[in-house]
């Protein structure tokens, strides 16, 4: 079977998946997101029928290593996958998560792989990571939190912000910094895990959409010395290959938002008349559909470019950051415009519309805002340093 063929084939097995089981419980989602409201997100009979259908379709571990029990996918047809699950308001992962799985891949000793790694590909185990904090969120390399080894053992201090899935974490992978090297020098990623002392989750953060991210402090955190990810003082570039992995994914998630507001946009329009003029024949509206579906398929081709690379070696940091500009900005442009296509009922929250758009909202500032991006971008163009 061709990559292509493969990638044709997961998409339907994934298309099918969220049309049968996630778009169907987007009403109870939407609910549980209204103001006061404490209808819960899933039941658990909704989130264990999640996890079993999706695991008997054959679609847990799909990027992760096949000696651990993954599928091994290249990331273009990972790319399809997030494309299609960007289609559904309703926040479901398929285990794992590709990105701090391709950090823990990438420099995880053999025996942190078996005790964390092998555990979080099949399910058993949730993860989060803490690189933001209240003085370094776009510029991760200002990062202020401390590490010093006291024996057999790393004590941590610091303060992490815009934590995600913080509280569900069975381990959190904490960037701190060791020695007195500025910048990307002396940050290492180090391996926490949950209910160890001086780990103390301090707030939760409720945030656009109905999420929440938590902020975090480390009061004298010890851990054992073995906790290192990677080496000591060369973890900078570990965690740029998360972000990218996140980066890109995210552009698959956009495409996969821009399609689901672009149909709803496009069926509305051939319904609804003003005036006796359907709304598909009015300019201002075909013109909207003309563009977004004109930068949907751009970013498309962007992910493909992009992950053909990241599956051949070759570095994909400049891609990476003009994807997250183009994408986020799209999927929120794609909403707004789907939104006033539809007046009033598309400023609802009955309708998976306004869900989207605060999703895209949100995604243009997480995992670095658009303007830290853009400035990076310049400044590779320009051959300036740190660009």
């Amino acid at each position: 079977m061709s990559d292509d063929e493969q990638t044709a084939m997961i998409r339907e097995t994934v298309a099918r998946f969220v049309d049968r089981e996630l778009i169907p419980l987007e009403p109870h989602y939407l609910k549980s997101k209204l103001p006061g409201s404490d209808h819960p997100e899933f039941t658990s009979e909704q989130r264990k029928r999640l996890r079993d259908v999706s695991k008997e379709l054959g679609l847990w571990g799909l990027d992760a290593p096949e000696d651990l029990g993954g599928h091994d996918l290249p990331t273009r047809t990972m790319a399809a996958v997030h494309e299609e699950l960007g289609r559904s308001c309703v926040p479901f992962v398929l285990p794992p998560d590709s990105p701090n799985l391709r950090m823990l891949q990438a420099v995880g000793t053999d025996a942190q792989k078996k005790k964390y790694l092998q555990p979080y590909i099949e399910g058993r185990m949730a993860s989060a990571i803490a690189i933001s904090e209240p003085g370094a969120g776009g510029d991760p390399a200002g990062m202020k939190t401390r590490a010093v080894l006291e024996g057999e053992q790393w004590v941590l201090n610091g303060r992490k912000i815009w934590i995600s899935n913080a509280r569900a974490a069975d381990f959190i992978i904490v960037m701190a910094r060791v020695g007195n090297d500025q910048r990307q020098g002396g940050i290492t990623s180090f391996i926490v895990e949950k209910g160890t002392a001086g780990f103390i989750i301090e707030r939760e953060i409720p945030m656009v959409g109905g999420g929440s991210t938590y902020e975090i402090v480390f009061e004298d955190c010890r851990i054992p010395k073995d906790s290192v990810l990677g080496e000591v003082g060369k973890g900078y570039a570990p965690m740029q290959l998360r972000l990218r992995t996140r980066r890109l994914e995210m552009g698959s998630t956009c495409v996969g938002i821009t399609k689901r507001a672009l149909d709803m946009m496009c069926e509305h329009a051939k319904q609804r008349e003003t005036f006796g003029v359907k709304l598909a024949e009015r300019q201002a509206i075909q013109w909207w559909i003309a563009d977004i579906s004109t930068r949907m398929h751009a970013c498309r081709l962007m992910v493909r470019e992009a992950a053909d690379k990241t599956d051949r070696g070759e570095d994909i940091r400049h891609e990476a950051s003009m994807i997250k500009v183009f994408a986020t900005e799209m999927a929120y442009d794609a909403c707004d415009h789907a939104m006033q296509t539809l007046g009033a009922l598309g400023v609802t929250l009955e309708l998976p519309l306004n869900a989207l758009w605060q999703k895209a909202r949100l995604m243009r500032v997480y995992e670095g805002p658009s303007e830290v991006h853009r400035q990076a971008i310049a400044r590779r163009v320009l051959g300036l340093r740190g660009g």
